[in-house]
């Protein structure tokens, strides 16, 4: 029911949101996050960030992640679209759509999704400053207690 892609290419938002959609007249409401690139960090002004991930290792655990929130809520269908590669500041990163017959277990699941997405999925991200510097992104404590707000670790996907 949740169509997850792992990809270097933009989304489109739109034509997401219809293909989730479209036919269907049994979705009430579709929770929906867009994350995008920052374009300062701390006051410093960004050039770009970095995603690298290993495909079949990140392929695996968001769809573990998409069948947990399928399993915790009465969901109709989603959509988890996450990018990889260089991308300039503005430039959309992660899409998360999640279609239900009521809006709180749609926009539950999106602020599930998007949680455990941002601690648990394996990318690993660099930031690359105007001044020339650059730094590996570390896991932030406010990340990882949106993330536990939810209980219980997702399936291993080894």
């Amino acid at each position: 029911m949740f169509r997850v892609s792992v990809q270097e290419a933009p989304f489109d938002i739109g034509a997401e949101f219809a293909s989730l959609s479209a036919g269907r007249d049994d979705i009430g409401g579709i929770g929906c996050f867009v994350g995008t690139v920052r374009g300062e960090v701390d006051g410093r002004p960004l050039a770009a960030m970095t995603l690298e991930h290993y495909p079949a290792m990140t392929e695996r655990a968001l769809a573990a992640i998409a069948a947990e929130a399928e399993a915790r809520w009465a969901l109709l269908g989603g959509t988890v679209i996450h990018r990889f590669g260089r991308l300039a500041p503005g430039a959309p990163i992660v899409l998360v759509l999640a279609a239900a017959r009521h809006r709180e277990a749609a926009l539950a699941a999106t602020g599930f999704l998007i949680d455990w997405l941002k601690t648990k999925a394996p990318f690993w991200k660099k930031e690359s400053f105007a001044d020339g510097g650059e730094a590996w992104v570390e896991a932030k404590a406010a990340d990882e207690a949106a993330s536990a707000r939810w209980g219980d670790e997702p399936p291993r996907c080894v």
